[in-house]
């Protein structure tokens, strides 16, 4: 009789055990922690300075892609002679990414570890060009006897890189005193050549064959001649004081990839080989 009663009080005491458990068990299941939601991204906003032969590339059809692709990330543009912007990085501004026209201020800023040197792509080419006002006539044929017109127009070669590869060639050719002598106009940016050639206030005018195909008011005379001047290279690279050196690597990866290059194809650039 013990013992039957010892194994009641048992079997008694495992099921409270047993159903004591269930509570806990299903109170467990109840409390798990909820599965987190995934992050969004913070809105940012970087800025881009880039030679002034590049912005219609930029903000017509590079800068609207990326940010479809990458919606969280506002970008912001300031286009001028590589030569102006370089001053400007170098007396603070704001900038994430650089793209200059020539590796000359792209090597400056990264002497002055303004520029990140390990970011830096030499990413695409163009031509440098002879042009005179769309519909007219000219006794200039080449670069060789562009001291024919009346008026000339150049980028400032102390700032402007297409003025540079003017200068280069005109030196290669044995006629820059005869250039200087003809008291060209000195831009302050190739687009600003463009534009007096477009208006008719030059008569012939060196620029970017970049340039020159993206205006129905100027036609090109000729190229520079080959091995006259430098290559035109166009460098890329992120500002060492970047707030946001992550966004601006997407960016920079953005303009190398397939879909960048192709757009700048699109524009009269030829990627860097």
């Amino acid at each position: 009789m013990k013992s039957i009663q010892n194994k009641s009080w048992f079997c008694l005491l495992a099921a409270v055990l047993i159903l004591g458990q269930v509570p806990l068990f299903a109170g467990a299941k109840k409390d798990a922690p909820a599965q987190q939601e995934p992050s969004v991204q913070a809105p940012v906003t970087i800025l881009v300075a880039a030679a002034a032969s590049l912005r219609n590339s930029f903000e017509q059809e590079l800068i609207p892609q990326f940010q479809k692709k990458y919606s969280w990330i506002t970008v912001d543009g300031t286009y001028d002679s590589s030569g102006k912007l370089q001053t400007q990085i170098e007396e603070g501004l704001g900038a994430d990414v650089f793209m200059s026209a020539a590796p000359t201020q792209m090597n400056n800023l990264v002497g002055k570890n303004l520029v990140s040197s390990g970011t830096v792509k030499p990413l695409l080419e163009n031509k440098v060009v002879l042009i005179k006002p769309a519909g007219t006539a000219t006794t200039v044929t080449s670069f060789q006897t562009i001291t024919q017109a009346k008026t000339i127009a150049l980028g400032d070669p102390v700032s402007v890189p297409a003025g540079q590869y003017a200068r280069e060639a005109f030196i290669s050719l044995g006629i820059w005193d005869a250039v200087q002598a003809a008291g060209p106009s000195l831009g302050t940016n190739v687009t600003e050549v463009l534009n007096w050639v477009g208006q008719g206030s030059a008569d012939v005018g060196v620029v970017y064959g970049t340039d020159a195909i993206s205006v129905k008011t100027v036609e090109i005379i000729a190229e520079a001649p080959a091995g006259s001047h430098q290559k035109v290279i166009y460098p890329v690279g992120i500002v060492a004081a970047s707030a946001h050196p992550a966004e601006a690597q997407l960016l920079i990866d953005f303009l190398a990839s397939a879909e960048g290059l192709a757009i700048f194809k699109n524009y009269g650039f030829s990627a860097n080989n």
